[in-house]
Protein backbone atom coordinates (compact mmCIF):
# COMPACT_ATOMS: atom_id res chain seq x y z
CA UNK A 1 0.00 0.00 0.00
CA UNK A 2 2.70 2.49 0.85
CA UNK A 3 4.70 2.03 -2.42
CA UNK A 4 1.11 2.37 -4.30
CA UNK A 5 1.16 5.80 -2.48
CA UNK A 6 4.42 7.01 -3.32
CA UNK A 7 4.47 6.06 -6.66
CA UNK A 8 0.81 8.18 -7.27
CA UNK A 9 2.14 10.75 -5.50
CA UNK A 10 5.78 10.49 -7.87
CA UNK A 11 3.27 10.65 -10.87
CA UNK A 12 1.45 13.84 -9.90
CA UNK A 13 4.06 15.67 -8.59
CA UNK A 14 5.57 14.78 -12.55
CA UNK A 15 2.62 16.02 -13.69
CA UNK A 16 2.33 19.25 -11.92
CA UNK A 17 6.10 19.66 -12.34
CA UNK A 18 5.83 19.48 -16.36
CA UNK A 19 2.47 21.17 -16.79
CA UNK A 20 3.75 24.15 -14.57
CA UNK A 21 6.83 23.69 -16.83
CA UNK A 22 4.42 24.02 -19.90
CA UNK A 23 2.30 26.44 -18.67
CA UNK A 24 4.33 28.94 -16.87
CA UNK A 25 8.26 28.88 -17.05
CA UNK A 26 8.47 28.53 -20.50
CA UNK A 27 6.11 30.60 -21.76
CA UNK A 28 7.72 33.06 -19.00
CA UNK A 29 11.49 32.54 -20.70
CA UNK A 30 9.96 32.58 -24.15
CA UNK A 31 8.58 35.86 -23.31
CA UNK A 32 11.59 37.58 -21.94
CA UNK A 33 13.50 36.59 -24.62
CA UNK A 34 11.26 37.78 -27.25
CA UNK A 35 11.58 41.34 -25.62
CA UNK A 36 14.72 41.20 -25.87
CA UNK A 37 15.73 40.34 -29.07
CA UNK A 38 12.71 41.52 -31.46
CA UNK A 39 14.05 44.01 -33.20
CA UNK A 40 17.50 42.79 -33.83
CA UNK A 41 16.92 39.18 -34.82
CA UNK A 42 17.86 37.04 -38.34
CA UNK A 43 15.11 35.54 -40.49
CA UNK A 44 15.99 32.45 -39.37
CA UNK A 45 15.72 33.56 -35.69
CA UNK A 46 12.74 34.95 -35.96
CA UNK A 47 11.25 31.73 -37.30
CA UNK A 48 12.23 30.10 -34.25
CA UNK A 49 10.63 32.60 -32.39
CA UNK A 50 7.29 31.92 -33.86
CA UNK A 51 8.02 28.24 -33.31
CA UNK A 52 8.64 29.06 -29.88
CA UNK A 53 5.10 30.94 -29.66
CA UNK A 54 3.42 28.27 -31.49
CA UNK A 55 4.53 25.70 -29.41
CA UNK A 56 4.18 27.38 -25.78
CA UNK A 57 0.48 29.53 -27.11
CA UNK A 58 -1.59 27.92 -24.47
CA UNK A 59 0.76 29.23 -21.35
CA UNK A 60 1.48 32.60 -23.00
CA UNK A 61 -2.12 33.20 -23.60
CA UNK A 62 -2.36 32.08 -19.77
CA UNK A 63 0.05 34.83 -18.76
CA UNK A 64 -0.79 37.28 -21.41
CA UNK A 65 -3.34 39.30 -18.80
CA UNK A 66 0.13 40.15 -16.62
CA UNK A 67 2.53 40.76 -19.35
CA UNK A 68 3.44 43.54 -21.42
CA UNK A 69 3.24 43.30 -24.95
CA UNK A 70 3.27 46.91 -25.99
CA UNK A 71 6.37 47.89 -28.58
CA UNK A 72 8.93 50.51 -26.80
CA UNK A 73 8.16 54.12 -27.10
CA UNK A 74 10.22 55.71 -29.61
CA UNK A 75 12.65 58.11 -28.66
CA UNK A 76 13.05 61.17 -30.76
CA UNK A 77 16.02 63.23 -30.79
CA UNK A 78 16.25 66.81 -32.02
Amino acid sequence: MRQMLDSTLFVLLLYVGIGGAYLLVIPGLTYFYLQRRWYVVSSVERVFMYLLVFLFFPGMLLLSPFLNFRPKRREIGA
